[in-house]
């Protein structure tokens, strides 16, 4: 067996059925095995969009997913979407094809130094002798799943793909048992939250990863404590339960600071406190903060804890639970109440967008209608931009792995890409994409993808035909003209350019028509794209939000 094979027998043996890319001349050997094995190989487009691919698809069925592409340009365009899930701790596994080392240095076609990707994914490991491909390739993929997840690259030179030469048995350690929560620590920390009056929890992507929402909601039912998360830790506790108190954003209210801000005692687990989350650090935190985190790095980011412990968030919420008696949870529990006084208080402040019908609609407005239409098990994967915040604010996730965002790399382009890697992870769950016109714009040649691969995938457009976000900041901050980023002038119909791409699209202008094309649009056995008009001069959620209701 060539090396080339071997490598693409070890993916598979790890459970990889599926890998996205682009083949180009140095892949073909991969490609060739890839089909022998049974492997299904996903042709993207663009190469940003196939790192985005296989994130989408790692995010929704927490494996690992893998991506393969050709030296240079492709690995850059892919920098962007590894970077992504470095941030988010999706793990997966870059294949990269790499320059011969004959040429090394002497600007071969494609080269780029090795080391350009070193700080966009977890590790970047170089194969330097044909005969240690596979050992690379299978250390890479273990560090992949260890916790803290992420991205690792490999890169092979091309030449050694077709060598016919024995390799070097990789190591037969598996993946490290996560550190489990210190007993004293954990004591420590229950008496902290015991005593607390008016306790809050703050859930981060950590406790997606960790599968741990039964443990989550045990800790803050037993508490009695609202739960607040971040942009990854958005559904985690899923968003009906009474105690879900809303999302840490760039639309978080003063109510939903205040309440955090006024805790007596604070758990936060599965979280960095990164800074576009926890707004550079200036949310206010209680004194008596319990932090669980995986990374001892991320111990003192912007907060410093009274309780620090470095364990998996699931079994240090699964040992918090058993040393917190259980309580009776009902309408008139203190932390009901908390919760829920925040969320009325934001559900007036989107009330105040949603009355009406007329077009064109707010993004409020638009987004209660695509969630009306969409089964409460479907995956929605969200696009960044100026839409997202308001999806955050005002679209509820019924779980963990039912929402798929970027965290804080926030890169616009994500939403279509990622919903085709979550319909190929879950091929009998319902897949909707949510973006704007400006993010679908950066990857709006994946929907030829969604065509050629036969992949169904509900696309809803929100157009306002605007860099939104960004015109609104200019005239308000710096007085520029209204829409000075926009495109008014120069419309463009999504409806024709799916159309001639071979997605059948449909444009509707008020609610009741969102909600029943969402709706055929889901229940129909192939892609579809519906374009929904939006207002572009609605407030931005971010302002809307820090103003008096």
């Amino acid at each position: 067996m060539t090396v080339g094979e071997r490598v693409v027998a070890r993916l598979a043996s790890e459970g990889i059925d599926t890998v996205f890319g682009i083949p180009g001349k140095q892949t073909l050997p991969l490609n060739e095995a890839m089909a022998t094995h049974g492997i299904r190989f996903v042709v993207a487009r663009h190469e940003t969009a196939v790192s985005h691919q296989a994130w989408g698809y790692a995010e929704t069925s927490g494996e690992m997913a893998a991506t393969v592409v050709v030296p240079g340009p492709g690995d850059m365009n892919a920098m962007n979407g590894l970077k992504n899930a470095l941030n988010d701790c999706t793990p997966l596994v870059h294949v990269a094809v790499e320059t011969d080392p004959a040429v090394r240095g002497g600007d071969g076609i494609h080269e780029t130094p090795p080391d350009t990707y070193d700080n966009v994914v977890k590790a970047n490991r170089l194969v330097e002798g044909p005969q240690e491909a596979v050992a690379t390739l299978t250390e890479a993929m273990r560090t992949a799943r260890t916790p803290p997840k992420g991205p690792v690259r490999v890169g092979i030179p091309k030449n050694f793909l077709t060598m016919d030469v024995p390799q070097a048995a990789p190591s037969a350690d598996g993946v490290p048992t996560l550190p489990e929560p210190d007993p004293h620590a954990v004591a420590t920390a229950t008496t902290t939250l015991q005593a607390a009056d008016e306790p809050v929890v703050i859930a981060g992507g950590g406790v997606r990863t960790a599968e741990a929402t039964a443990e989550l909601r045990a800790v803050a039912e037993r508490l009695d404590a609202p739960v607040v998360t971040t942009y990854k830790g958005k559904g985690t506790l899923p968003e009906a339960h009474p105690l879900s108190a809303g999302v840490f954003s760039g639309a978080t209210s003063p109510e939903l600071e205040a309440l955090v801000a006024d805790a007596d005692a604070a758990l936060a687990v599965g979280t960095d406190f990164d800074a576009v989350a926890f707004a550079r650090w200036e949310r206010d935190l209680p004194d008596e903060l319990v932090h669980v985190t995986l990374h001892a790095a991320d111990v003192g980011t912007g907060y410093e804890p009274s309780v620090a412990l470095i364990a998996d968030a699931g079994a240090t919420l699964a040992a918090l639970a058993d040393r917190l008696p259980a309580g009776i949870l009902d309408d008139d529990s203190p932390g009901v109440e908390r919760a829920q006084s925040v969320r009325a208080s934001d559900a007036a402040r989107i009330a105040a967008l949603t009355e009406g019908d007329d077009p064109p609609l707010t993004s409020p407005s638009a987004l209660a209608a695509v969630r009306a239409a969409v089964p409460e098990g479907a995956t929605v994967a969200v696009d960044a931009g100026g839409f997202r915040i308001w999806t955050l604010v005002s679209f509820p996730a019924a779980g963990p792995r039912s929402y798929v965002n970027p965290g804080s790399w926030a890169t616009m382009g994500t939403g279509l890409p990622s919903a085709i890697g979550a319909k190929l992870a879950t091929p009998d769950e319902d897949v909707v994409a949510l973006t704007g016109d400006g993010g679908l714009l950066m990857c709006i040649h994946e929907l030829h993808t969604l065509a050629a691969e036969g992949i169904d995938v509900t696309v809803v457009a929100f157009r306002n035909d605007d860099y939104a976000i960004i015109s609104e900041e200019a005239e308000r901050s710096y007085g520029l003209d209204e829409m000075a980023y926009g495109w008014r002038d120069a419309p463009l119909s999504l409806t024709d350019i799916a159309a001639g791409m071979g997605v059948e699209a449909e444009r509707v202008e008020t609610a009741d028509a969102v909600e029943r094309a969402v709706s055929a649009a889901v229940e129909a056995d192939e892609p579809r794209l519906v374009s929904v008009p939006t207002d572009p001069t609605e407030p931005q959620a971010s302002e809307w939000f820090a103003g008096e209701k």
